[in-house]
């Protein structure tokens, strides 16, 4: 029997009126065990892009050539910003690759633009790295895709056999494991029980705004707490890890991206995104979202 714990939810406020109402899973793992929890800490969902530091380890372990910025790019759910997009061109030059190797789509004009482009200049350098053909390198019978997929069980302490594979947006394999699991991952990322695991932390504790932006919950975060590392998914999902050597993850359970601010604000003290106002299209502050 599942133990029970607290509820978390995320109101949202427009005048003296609760709008709408976001309910949030979340777990801190410390030493391997459950020390805090909302909702339900067991709750199976799909990494999506929150995976990106656990895929960027064997490229930071394999090519200690390799700058900060792009290890952090290629951890990154980037915004195409100039010094993201010289970043992920860096990395896809590595490899001897061009924006047509991408198996990605386009945004802001092009492969690159994408906000994954970063991961997949990574994948594409391991293939290199390890004599791969890189051609179809995101589909989950790719031997790269493989090694990721071991990579995160190991991670994660979960047999691969019993992790659900999907496609994430951006064509790669997404892996779905407890959130429990997700936290215990980023326990291990930031103490360094992970080949490559120091260079992943420190690229991404030096470079918070590559890894997101100025705006991104993942990097707020990790500027709001020096020495965190925080990477957000797609459909509500963050994880993180505390210098202390805690792991993080939550889920919001209606995929909603904008209580992920005031969940991860709960779960980690942070009283700027705990609480949060809503503007109108003035820039008037009409009411506000929080969690509860």
């Amino acid at each position: 029997m599942r133990q029970h714990f607290p509820e978390l939810s995320v109101l949202v406020r427009r005048g003296p009126i609760v709008e709408a109402r976001h309910r949030a899973h979340g777990v801190v793992v410390r030493d391997g065990d459950v020390a805090e929890a909302w909702g339900d800490p067991e709750l199976v969902t799909y990494l999506r892009s929150a995976a990106k530091p656990l895929q960027a380890l064997p490229v930071a372990e394999a090519f200690p050539e390799l700058t900060t910025q792009e290890i952090a790019i290629a951890c990154a759910s980037h915004e195409a910003l100039p010094e993201q997009l010289e970043a992920a061109r860096a990395l896809l030059t590595r490899s001897g690759s061009s924006e047509a190797d991408l198996e990605c789509g386009e945004e802001h004009g092009g492969k690159l633009g994408h906000n994954c482009s970063g991961k997949h200049a990574g994948m594409l350098l391991l293939c290199h790295g390890r004599g791969w053909e890189p051609r179809n390198y995101r589909l989950q019978e790719h031997p790269l895709q493989q090694e990721l997929l071991a990579l995160v069980a190991h991670a994660t302490g979960t047999k691969p056999e019993r992790i659900p594979a999907a496609v994430d947006g951006c064509g790669v394999v997404t892996y779905a494991v407890s959130l429990r699991a997700m936290a215990r991952a980023f326990a291990r990322l930031i103490r360094r029980e992970l080949p490559g695991a120091d260079r992943v932390v420190s690229a991404m504790t030096t470079h918070p705004e590559l890894v997101g932006g100025p705006d991104s919950v993942d990097t707020l975060v990790m500027r709001a707490l020096p020495g965190a590392v925080a990477k957000r998914g797609a459909e509500g999902v963050l994880c993180a890890a505390l210098p202390d050597g805690a792991g993080v993850a939550l889920k919001v359970e209606d995929g909603a991206h904008r209580a992920v601010f005031a969940a991860a604000g709960r779960l980690l003290g942070i009283p700027e995104l705990a609480e949060r106002p809503v503007a109108n299209s003035l820039g008037e502050n009409v009411g506000s979202i929080a969690a509860e």
